[in-house]
């Protein structure tokens, strides 16, 4: 009899999660290194504090700082991952420009130094970490790719033209991508997170608009960063290895796609 799939990553997995280091990013990185992965942060910012904290708790977890617009920081950032761990397991691409978004704005407002910014982190550097990992990937013969997509794709929510155009992308890029790279053993696939109430969504909506969101879900409650972490560590698992191209939406149920 064989054994049954694992629906949570199994301990000593390798993933990396990019803008690991805050938000959604940290909330990710606790919970996979919860569950025994050795996490590798790469964010352009500063992971230390929480590199600290976990690995004080006994996590397997380091950092890399990355500017994952950058192809150059992501070779860097591959060569330090195999050279510490030897493979790479998983990509979970979660960096992205929200909270510096700085507001809301019409679409007719928008600068186009500000829409080549979004679409540098948010669509580029997810095309960039995949093509990254890819060569490990497939000499190992496994691997899986998540990107982090957004609900407001499916729900077309106004002034977040540029950012519901990057995400859009990102699942595009998913259904592409997965086409290739499946014979090599690699699953893509993509998250679609609801409304997170994270600084970042406070700092872009006001708390009344916020509370309204969480009182029309299905699920009528806040929705927080932690929502997100067994959806991301089945993607991760060898349980979902016959999923590929699929966008899970995580809303608490407002878009039903």
């Amino acid at each position: 009899m064989t054994e049954p799939a694992q629906n949570t990553v199994e301990p000593g997995t390798v993933v990396v999660v990019t803008g690991g280091a805050r938000g959604i990013g940290a909330a990710l990185t606790a919970h996979l290194t919860a569950q025994g992965a050795a996490v590798v942060v790469a964010d352009v910012g500063d992971a230390g504090p929480l590199v600290d904290r976990l690995t004080a708790e006994g996590r397997q977890v380091s950092a890399v700082q990355t500017d994952v617009a950058d192809e150059q920081s992501w070779a860097r950032l591959v060569s330090a991952v195999l050279e510490r761990h030897g493979r790479v397991d998983a990509l979970v691409n979660n960096a992205a420009i929200y909270m510096d978004l700085g507001a809301k704005s019409p679409f007719t407002e928008i600068s186009v130094a500000d829409w080549d910014r979004v679409m540098a982190v948010n669509t580029r550097g997810v095309w960039l970490g995949m093509r990254a990992v890819h060569p490990a990937m497939q000499e190992q013969g496994h691997g899986r790719i998540v990107n982090i997509a957004s609900s407001t794709v499916h729900m077309g929510v106004p002034y977040f033209a540029h950012y519901t155009a990057s995400k859009g992308a990102v699942i595009a890029l998913t259904r592409t991508v997965a086409r290739e790279v499946g014979r090599d053993g690699i699953t893509v696939n993509a998250i679609a997170p609801g409304l997170v109430e994270t600084e970042a969504t406070f700092s872009l909506n006001d708390r009344d608009y916020v509370a309204t969101a969480a009182r029309g879900r299905a699920v009528p409650r806040p929705m927080v960063p932690e929502d997100l972490g067994p959806a991301i560590s089945f993607l991760c698992s060898r349980g979902s290895g016959f999923i590929t191209g699929q966008t899970v939406v995580v809303d608490g149920g407002v878009t039903f796609v």
